[in-house]
């Protein structure tokens, strides 16, 4: 069983929550002035690293927030959750 913390309810079982993908896309700023090409890019294209990873989690069956976390993408590690809107910690 996996436990992740979740920033407003504290440790919970995997079960409750929903990945989210990369965190901290930005969203275009003008979307219309986008080829094809860029759009898809911007909606399809992420990172995948192996090792440390930012990414959005939402807290489904709890608090129902969106959250930030930088998890180990080999390990499954959660090293740092953070709310969105707040900076990222350092991890080291």
């Amino acid at each position: 069983m996996l436990l992740i913390p979740c920033p407003w309810c504290g440790p919970r079982d995997e079960a409750e929550f929903h990945y989210g993908g990369q965190a901290e896309v930005a969203y275009p700023g003008d979307p219309a002035a986008l080829s094809d090409e860029e759009w898809a890019r911007y909606l399809f294209f992420r990172d995948n690293p192996k090792g440390p990873f930012a990414e959005r989690w939402q807290h489904a069956a709890g608090c129902r927030r969106w959250f930030n976390a930088i998890r180990d993408t080999a390990t499954n590690e959660f090293h740092a959750v953070y709310r969105v809107g707040e900076p990222r910690p350092v991890v080291a």
